[in-house]
């Protein structure tokens, strides 16, 4: 049993009544397939601001719409878009199931610019169809931005909040990210406090109670605890290990600098005291053990972060007896960039002590940075911060864009 070629493409396309396929058009020399739909005269129509059903259509003018394509050929949706009189809304342009409002593409070529853009940078894909990149971000702002409109934050208990570049110098994109369910929240222009405000309301506006926030890491931005404060009042604040690890090594790097002018063994060998022992390549292992034969300044230095990275895997009360002790230690030494980095940790006691009970860290927003940031890099950059957002949402944002698949 066979089928006429425009039936087909009806039930291909999943056009439901009153729409058909009227007819095709085909052209090899200009590699591209142009589909024309029609609807009977008399066909009723839905009212797309009220709901309405039996509408009858008012006037039509046609339009044009960008399709998927037909192996390599551009295909196009030609169709008399129909206008609907509503009793209650007046002349409204009517639904169509192929394409939204005011898109000069089909639902399904938008749904494959989604799924293309969480892996290649838009002026790719602009490439790839021969369309001008904004018409793109065009597209990605606007999936992205009616996710989020129905994004539900009412169980979020425990927020991370960390900062990511923009682009080379202080260009910087506060990201916060529901820790438990390793997933963007909210990303924002700036950083600060104002930034913890902006989230804030932004989660209140996605029914969220920022009230019910009961846990938050950062960093110890004395501008993020002044917000998280202000804002989140009923959130205990957990100091994210890694920030508090980075002072010690600054610490142990300032301590190598220094003595370096009197031992030029010293030189080049940063990353070998930055780096956890685990993570040293052989060459760099070696090197570690020679110099630690050596009665140095840094080795001691390199001691104390060796010391500070077992305090996170004991219990609470373990953990604040040795705490105690390692801020002893360190005040009584002579390196100095030690003392001021056990002097920082003890004023921020509470948050460091806290991963102890909440076991709480920004790995999560690691490891969305490093998505970012490589997504960045492929694109070699975005011309406006907005996109640069986007991107973020649409990585790791897990937003349910409720499109044709």
């Amino acid at each position: 049993m066979s089928f006429p070629i425009e039936s087909l493409f009806t039930q291909a396309l999943g056009l439901e009544q009153p729409w058909t396929v009227e007819r095709l058009a085909f052209s090899e020399a200009d590699k591209r397939l142009d589909i024309y739909l029609d609807f009977p005269r008399g066909s009723k129509f839905t009212c797309p601001v009220c709901g309405r059903k039996d509408v009858p259509a008012y006037d039509t003018h046609r339009k044009s719409w960008r399709h998927l394509n037909f192996f390599q050929h551009e295909a196009y949706l030609h169709a008399p878009e129909p206008r609907v009189n509503c009793p209650d809304c007046g002349v409204k342009n009517a639904s169509l199931p192929w394409t939204r409002s005011d898109s000069g593409f089909s639902l399904l070529f938008e749904a494959l610019i989604m799924v293309l853009a969480r892996d290649m940078p838009v002026k790719a894909i602009a490439r790839l169809f021969g369309e001008h990149d904004t018409r793109i971000w065009r597209v990605i702002q606007h999936h992205v931005s009616q996710a989020r409109k129905r994004e539900d934050y009412h169980d979020v208990r425990r927020v991370g909040v960390d900062e990511t570049s923009r682009k080379r110098g202080h260009h910087y994109v506060s990201i916060f990210a529901d820790l438990d369910r390793s997933k963007v929240l909210f990303a924002t222009e700036g950083r600060g406090k104002k930034v913890i405000g902006q989230f804030s309301n932004d989660f209140h506006d996605h029914n969220g109670d920022p009230d019910a926030i009961r846990e938050v890491c950062c960093d110890l931005s004395p501008a993020f605890i002044e917000g998280i404060e202000n804002s989140l009042p009923n959130a205990r604040i957990t100091f994210d290990r890694f920030h508090v690890m980075k002072i010690v090594n600054e610490a142990v790097d300032k301590v190598r600098r220094e003595e370096q002018k009197e031992y030029p063994e010293l030189k080049k060998s940063r990353y070998v005291w930055l780096k956890n022992p685990e993570d040293l390549k052989i060459e760099q292992s070696n090197r570690l053990e020679e110099l630690s034969l050596m009665n140095l300044k840094t080795v001691q230095a390199y001691q104390f972060k060796l010391n500070l990275r077992e305090f996170w895997k004991l219990p609470y009360d373990e953990a604040l007896r040795y705490l105690t002790d390692w801020i002893l230690w360190a005040v009584t030494s002579k390196l100095e960039p030690m003392k001021e980095a056990a002097l920082t940790i003890l004023r921020h006691w509470e948050g460091v002590v806290a991963y102890t009970e909440t076991k709480i860290s920004n790995g999560v927003l690691e490891g969305i940075n490093s998505l970012v940031q490589a997504a960045r890099n492929k694109a070699r950059g975005y011309r406006t911060v907005e996109y640069f957002i986007a991107v973020i949402y649409l990585i790791a944002g897990k937003l349910n864009f409720q499109l044709p698949t």
